[in-house]
């Protein structure tokens, strides 16, 4: 059987989302269908619709979000109707080097439902990251789901499905904070914002933001930064370094993702300190660095793919601790809206004061 939902479709590059009635199957093997309770609004969403990511026009968008299983087909025994549920789009394949060297958050072969959602005509969508959650119900491959505790708010437990896991991640997995490191975090929109969070759970003894907007400075100090720099005040690199002793941090995260910022996170660690990118950069983006000082500062450039996370593991320990007011993920919710409202919600994204609109259904 069919089902007929309402979603939001990005038809071409650039223009406008328009909420349509799309076509769900049911599930298959190996696959589950999800009825959405709510899904934030990432950049990544954007990008899809402007083109950025490929032209496999029309998108259904959306993909950080939480429901409950409707449904499943055949051979799915991890998760059953009924179940409250985070998406995430790295479902792991189990089988590759990477799963059988016993490193599944780096899995090389992550897959995605095998049938298609259509529009009412049969056009098949392209759903955003294997997806597509600004809709009543989608399609997923089972593995995409994890299941966690039902208690935890939807609008809030959705963000981990994508930029809060991001940044926790690349603080905990990827850039092993520890207790009493010094960590700058460059970029404090959503997942560097996250990435405050997820030092400060990790026990870090000074954590510095860093951005030019002082409104995303003081949110950040709110969710565990011990100082802020305003960039545009103030030359970032050495405001670190005078806030840690003139050495440069333990661990730089940068969460913005362009080759000025990465240097400045480069110059800005210590001797044998690390470097984590988990900003995105555009295709066309080049970086120039002085070999010599690659090698003569030791240490580790890193890039952190979805925070190294793995969801099994992570998204069940993360609401844990949501639950028990150790993790303020609510924080991250600037707003909640209806479907028909993304397109404001990415008009807003541009004008960069939310961390998350949230569509709740």
């Amino acid at each position: 059987m069919a089902h007929q939902v309402r979603a939001v479709v990005a038809r071409g590059k650039g223009a406008p989302v328009s909420l349509e009635t799309i076509i769900v199957p049911d599930p298959g093997p190996g696959e589950a269908l999800v009825k959405i309770e709510a899904c934030g609004v990432c950049h990544t969403d954007l990008h899809y619709r402007e083109g950025g990511i490929n032209d496999e026009f029309p998108f259904l968008l959306g993909h950080e979000a939480a429901g409950v299983v409707e449904s499943v087909g055949e051979g799915v025994t991890d998760v059953a109707p009924g179940d409250f549920v985070i998406l995430n789009w790295r479902a792991v394949c189990g089988q590759c080097r990477a799963c059988l060297r016993g490193r599944p958050w780096y899995c090389f072969s992550t897959h995605n439902a095998k049938q298609k959602m259509t529009l009412t005509d049969g056009t098949e969508l392209s759903p955003a990251l294997g997806i597509g959650a600004f809709a009543e119900k989608t399609l997923v491959a089972a593995g995409q789901c994890t299941k966690v505790d039902r208690a935890a708010s939807a609008a809030a437990a959705g963000l981990l499905g994508c930029g809060v896991m991001a940044g926790i991640g690349a603080a905990i997995n990827t850039g092993n904070v520890g207790r009493g490191d010094s960590v700058a975090v460059i970029g404090c929109g959503g997942v560097g914002a996250a990435a405050v969070v997820g030092s400060s759970l990790a026990g870090a003894a000074k954590i510095i933001a860093v951005d030019i907007d002082d409104l995303k400075l003081e949110t950040a100090r709110k969710l565990g930064a011990t100082h802020a720099v305003n960039s545009k005040n103030s030359d970032a690199v050495e405001a670190i370094r005078e806030l840690t002793g003139g050495f440069g941090a333990d661990v730089v995260i940068e969460a913005v993702g362009r080759p000025e910022t990465y240097q400045q996170a480069f110059y800005a660690r210590d001797l044998a300190g690390t470097v984590v990118l988990v900003g995105v950069p555009t295709p066309e983006m080049k970086l120039e660095l002085p070999l010599l000082d690659v090698f003569g500062r030791g240490g580790a450039l890193k890039s952190s793919w979805y925070g190294d996370c793995l969801p099994s593991r992570d998204f069940p320990m993360l609401i844990d601790l949501y639950l028990q007011g150790r993790l303020d993920l609510d924080t991250f919710v600037t707003e909640t809206i209806a479907l028909d409202e993304v397109e404001k919600a990415f008009e807003r994204m541009h004008r960069g004061d939310v961390l998350r609109s949230v569509v709740v259904l």
